[in-house]
């Protein structure tokens, strides 16, 4: 007999455009389309394993539905789950690193190149006839940054950070880089701290994990340190930024422009201080969502199943 399998969250995996059958193949599945915390229990019920995203599962979890075996995380990262808890009850925890690394990377560019080129906002004035009326053969609305020698800051130094670095060479800019642990890499990329990177960069992109060393690390006291007229990027969580402080500063024109792709609370509140302010892009928490990072993720899943099954290790995280 198979294993009862639930799979949370499958709405946020699939809207129509990729299929789900490959995690069906060894296990009864079923499928919620989303699971909140409310209805949680009832969700995992009796089922062995668990495919889940953003769900918390704790102590609590564990006690109230003990026959669960296996967590597979649809993604990379893995704090929705007690892992001291689930280690002690023999829950084996999986996650699916790098499958989305070529997606966010391409999200990241996308939105430094909307903002220094003001792509959207040439589209719509041409469509509502601007051109036409021009005396002259071109215009522009705001003025076109250049990249190439400008200094980019990259904070974290993972498979997205490197690429991030490896495409802002080919752009001709200047590359500096903050890391916790800049002795792994032999890049030939500068490393440096926190402040001097905050001073020298035109343009700071995040791509670190949320600790308490990077909580907030975009806030007045370090805005206060960064050129003027800097722009910031976030596609990695919404924790690293005071919205409230990058709000102000955006605002005031201390930062020029932001794009982030993440932020404190998703789905966002109608009071979120960056909602109305001015010169940001907001993306809700797609750069993985490629059509082919899905397809690379549920295969993934797929097989780290697979492993369990036939009691093999595969991207275990406990």
């Amino acid at each position: 007999m198979k294993l009862k399998a639930v799979l949370l969250e499958a709405g946020a995996i699939n809207n129509g455009d990729i299929s789900l059958s490959e995690l069906s193949q060894d296990v009864d599945l079923t499928l919620y389309e989303n699971t909140t915390e409310e209805d949680k229990y009832e969700h995992i019920g009796d089922a062995q394993i668990i495919f889940d995203n953003k769900i918390i599962m704790d102590e609590e979890v564990f006690e109230k539905c003990p026959n669960i075996e296996y967590i597979g995380i649809c993604a990379t990262g893995y704090n929705v789950v007690d892992i001291e808890a689930a280690r002690k009850r023999n829950i084996t925890v999986t996650n699916v690193p790098a499958y989305s690394t070529d997606s966010v990377v391409q999200l990241t560019w996308a939105l430094i190149l909307e903002q220094t080129c003001n792509l959207s906002l040439h589209d719509k004035s041409v469509k509502e006839g601007d051109w036409i009326k021009s005396e002259t053969f071109c215009y522009w609305l705001k003025p076109i940054t250049e990249l190439a020698g400008k200094t980019l800051g990259i904070i974290g130094y993972g498979n997205i950070g490197r690429k991030v670095a490896n495409i802002a060479k080919g752009f001709g800019m200047n590359v500096i880089v903050n890391t916790a642990h800049p002795e792994k890499y032999a890049d030939e990329i500068s490393f440096v701290e926190k402040d001097e990177l905050f001073a020298k960069s035109d343009i700071i992109t995040l791509h670190c994990p949320l600790t308490e060393d990077t909580k907030q690390i975009i806030r007045k006291q370090n805005i206060d340190k960064m050129k003027d007229e800097v722009r910031i990027i976030n596609v990695s969580r919404g924790g690293l930024v005071n919205e409230q402080d990058l709000a102000d500063a955006l605002n005031s024109g201390k930062v020029l422009s932001a794009g982030v792709d993440v932020i404190c609370e998703e789905p966002m509140v109608e009071d979120n201080p960056l909602l109305n302010a001015k010169n940001i892009i907001i993306t809700p928490h797609m750069a993985w969502a490629s059509v082919d990072a899905r397809k690379r993720l549920v295969s993934e899943v797929s097989k780290n199943l697979k492993a369990y099954l036939n009691n093999e290790k595969r991207n275990v995280v406990n």
